[in-house]
């Protein structure tokens, strides 16, 4: 079997044009970006198609030519590829589901201590000139960590790098999963209602989709502690996130780290730029060049695996 592979928007993760994809495969042929109307010729020819994030719906998909043998998602969500009209396709997608577990999972602990110190607002003050912290006395809050109740929505890579960070820093971790668990490893696993109500601390690491889409509504943060932060690291979709601004504005949750949104890039006119109690990052858990190189070279692997029969992370 050929591995001719094409990139179909490799600008998502060459931004900074230091990331090769040339070595994925032994032919590849890269596009910065493809516009709907240009996929079906440009996937002409080859044996697999890499996207990252990318929308290919069942009517594109319905017209790739009998070429096409993989779509490979470079990253671990593939909520945009329409899984069903890929299998009658006989077209195998497969996903890059641990490339960023680690470094998703230190964006999530580094929101974790940044809620816990009130960065957010320490920072603010400091470039509007106040340096009441440091002339009169801290003027905001300081909490530990240890002791606190960390919930967990999943139980995947990167929620498993958080919960062994977590518990080195005393953390008792309670996790909801679609699976039923015994305790195990100083893990309490329970159900999503407990999680919302006993956590200190909530992180979503769950993948998007129609069981999971908003997730985090008004009735979900009504449960939550008025001292509870949330950490977002997944998608920003998991989140309804009027209902959470105005859970913020309202003091019904004390704050949230954001690293992803349910818009991206996000408006400028949200209000989750100028709030106090929420840090927002753009999605970078994945784009650091260490994760994104690793990432090439996974997608290389998964090709090669598949061209010669052995075994790849298939999502379908």
């Amino acid at each position: 079997m050929s591995d001719k592979a094409v990139v179909l928007n490799a600008g998502v993760v060459n931004f900074d044009k230091r990331i090769d994809y040339s070595k994925i495969a032994s032919n590849v042929v890269i596009y910065d970006e493809t516009p709907e109307d240009k996929i079906i010729e440009r996937v002409s020819g080859c044996t697999v198609v890499v996207t990252k994030e990318m929308t290919l719906s069942g009517d594109i998909i319905k017209k790739f030519p009998a070429s096409v043998k993989m779509i490979c998602e470079s990253g671990t969500g593939f909520n945009n590829i329409d899984l069903k009209a890929a299998t009658e396709k006989k077209i195998v997608v497969c996903n890059i589901p641990d490339y960023s577990s680690k470094r998703v999972a230190q964006t999530a602990i580094m929101f974790i201590l940044n809620l816990a110190s009130s960065m957010q607002k320490q920072i603010s003050m400091l470039t509007n000139g106040n340096h009441d912290n440091f002339q009169k006395h801290l003027m905001v809050d300081h909490v530990e960590v240890n002791n606190k109740v960390l919930g967990v929505f999943g139980f995947g890579h990167v929620a498993k790098q958080i919960i062994q960070i977590a518990q080195a820093m005393d953390m008792k971790v309670i996790v909801a999963t679609r699976t039923k668990r015994d305790d195990f490893n100083g893990i309490h696993f329970t159900t999503n209602e407990e999680v919302l109500k006993n956590s200190d601390f909530i992180s979503l690491n769950v993948p998007l989709n129609n069981a999971t889409k908003h997730m985090i509504n008004e009735q979900a943060l009504k449960l939550m502690k008025k001292s509870a932060f949330i950490v977002n690291t997944a998608r920003g979709g998991l989140i309804d996130e009027p209902a959470l601004i105005d859970a913020l504005q309202n003091g019904e949750i004390a704050g949230a780290g954001l690293d992803v949104q349910e818009v991206e890039p996000l408006p400028d006119d949200s209000p989750l730029y100028n709030m106090d109690n929420v840090i927002i990052t753009p999605h970078m858990g994945w784009k650091g060049l260490e994760t994104r190189e690793r990432l090439v070279t996974m997608i290389g692997e998964n090709i090669t695996a598949f061209v010669e029969g052995n075994t790849i992370n298939q999502v379908n």
